[in-house]
């Protein structure tokens, strides 16, 4: 049961499709449960005033890590290396997050139908999250890296509304803004599915780290259970234009955490590395395994 001398967990918001499981955990009582007191630092709302012109760690997110108001959060798992190489506090990438979820480049231009048609193309992703990092990877390999054209229009909301009145040609976002693409006469050019890291701070001991992933992994059974009783959640950002029972399944599922292993860190880095977004100097403090 929660008591006042229980840990404190703040956990900056990201985007509820990422994370439907500590909202689940929440509502649940599954943190408390486990002896923690988990909560959001700041609203879903507070986080849809983030803009493009925002540098990185202006964002509410990692703002609300760096002055020390939320102990973690989630967020894509190059930028989770990026974020920690910028920022000053300092913190670990304690595991890769519980949601596995779909980036999709969507157009409503029939002439642009695969990778190979998007030479020159802008497509527009929030920079350094995981539409820019998952934008490169669909492309580079189809139609080379000089090739590839990114432009930064910040949330995805915003995006899929750049997307939606001809402002911009193509665009890539998560869910709910897949399903409600294609529900709206968009289709797909390429998906791509990845994961996060989880981002903690220091003080964070194992013990509570092992106790809050434990309570998520139960939200994540939760979840797999009944999706469509969590769904409100993920579609609330869509302000009602996507009902729960229209997100389809197919471009995001839940499973438990796992830990960061090294190898797959480094590759990541290298990665980041090739293409100047990293400057090459992390001694992997970044890294906690176990």
């Amino acid at each position: 049961m929660a008591s006042e001398t229980n840990p404190v967990v703040k956990i900056a918001p990201n985007n509820p499709v990422f994370d439907l499981p500590v909202i689940v955990g929440i509502e649940a009582g599954l943190f408390a449960r486990a002896g923690l007191t988990v909560s959001f630092s700041a609203t879903y709302a507070d986080r849809e005033k983030d803009s493009a012109e925002k540098p990185i760690l202006s964002r509410l997110k990692e703002q609300l890590f760096e002055c020390g108001e939320a102990n973690s959060y989630n967020v894509c798992e190059w930028a989770s290396i990026d974020r920690l190489e910028r920022g000053e506090r300092g913190g670990n990438i304690a595991a890769l997050r519980a949601a596995v979820a779909a980036q999709a480049i969507l157009t409503f231009e029939e002439k642009l139908q695969t990778p190979r048609d998007m030479a020159g193309v802008p497509v527009v992703v929030q920079e350094l999250t995981g539409s820019h990092y998952t934008t490169l990877q669909m492309l580079e390999s189809a139609i080379g890296r000089e090739h590839v054209k990114i432009e930064n229009g910040g949330l995805p909301q915003k995006r899929w509304e750049g997307l939606r009145n001809g402002a911009y040609r193509a665009v890539a976002v998560m869910e709910p803004f897949i399903s409600l693409g294609l529900k709206e006469g968009a289709h797909i050019i390429a998906a791509s599915f990845y994961r996060g890291g989880e981002v903690v701070a220091p003080e964070l001991t194992a013990e509570q780290r092992k106790a809050y992933y434990d309570a998520e992994n139960e939200a994540v059974d939760l979840i797999n259970a009944d999706f469509y009783k969590y769904a409100h959640h993920v579609v609330a950002p869509a302000k009602g234009a996507l009902k729960p029972n229209e997100l389809l399944r197919a471009f995001v599922h839940y499973k438990h955490v796992d830990y960061y292993d090294p190898e797959l860190f480094n590759r990541a880095y290298d990665w980041m590395k090739a293409r100047g977004m990293t400057d090459g100097q992390s001694q992997h403090a970044a890294l906690v395994v176990g």
